[in-house]
């Protein structure tokens, strides 16, 4: 059993790894968002809930007391600054371990006519702040593992399949449902793919863009 916080815990994919964590591990989870209002606590003997900023030091040092495992799950325009806190208290309270959410683009490793729809669309403010913020991720010193999601769907499946940093991105979509999968069994593996940057889609979606444009 490890003690595991969830910060961004409010998020989709978020959601979906807690639910699963909770039917399928006997972790303990600590879920850090900013409006606790915003969250139901599913099982009260398994979890706390923690109002928090990611850009507080001191809160983020606070929720991290005890912890085994960091699991970001953050986004806005904050994030290269989210992620230099995050750091920041991680290496304060001794923290070795994060998995961290990111997004396809970031080493400009998207090939072919999606990579220009991806830059389309993407460039412009937020995938240049992802792409700073992985680099402070890379840089940390701590066992992290980076998660390059393709485009997000909620479709009601695991089906997923991982690319390397340095490797060009496969398929255009995938569901956050196999993004949470991949989630729990980094928690679950605390070795597995550490220092890793995994791209991750949903086998046989190539294309020029996601299957809803």
């Amino acid at each position: 059993m490890s003690k595991v916080l969830i910060l961004g815990a409010n998020g989709k994919i978020a959601k979906l790894a807690e639910t699963q964590l909770l039917s399928d591990t006997q972790h303990q989870l600590t879920l850090f968002l900013r409006n606790a209002k915003r969250l139901n606590v599913n099982d009260v003997s398994r979890e706390q809930v923690v109002e928090g900023d990611a850009t507080d030091q001191d809160a983020l040092e606070k929720a991290m007391a005890g912890q085994d495992v960091v699991y970001a799950n953050l986004g806005n325009q904050d994030i290269e600054k989210q992620a230099k806190t995050v750091v920041a208290a991680m290496k304060a309270t001794g923290l070795k371990r994060l998995i961290w959410i990111s997004t396809l683009g970031i080493y400009d490793e998207v090939p072919g006519k999606y990579g220009q729809f991806n830059h389309q669309m993407l460039d412009g403010g937020y995938l240049e702040t992802y792409t700073a913020a992985a680099k402070v991720i890379e840089a940390s010193g701590l066992d992290y593992t980076i998660v390059r999601p393709a485009w997000l769907s909620n479709k009601d499946i695991v089906s997923y399949e991982t690319t390397e940093k340095g490797e060009p991105f496969k398929g255009t979509e995938v569901s956050r449902k196999s993004i949470a999968d991949l989630v729990v069994k980094l928690i679950n593996d605390p070795s597995m793919a550490v220092g890793h940057s995994l791209g991750v889609n949903q086998p046989n979606t190539d294309g020029d863009k996601p299957s809803w444009y």
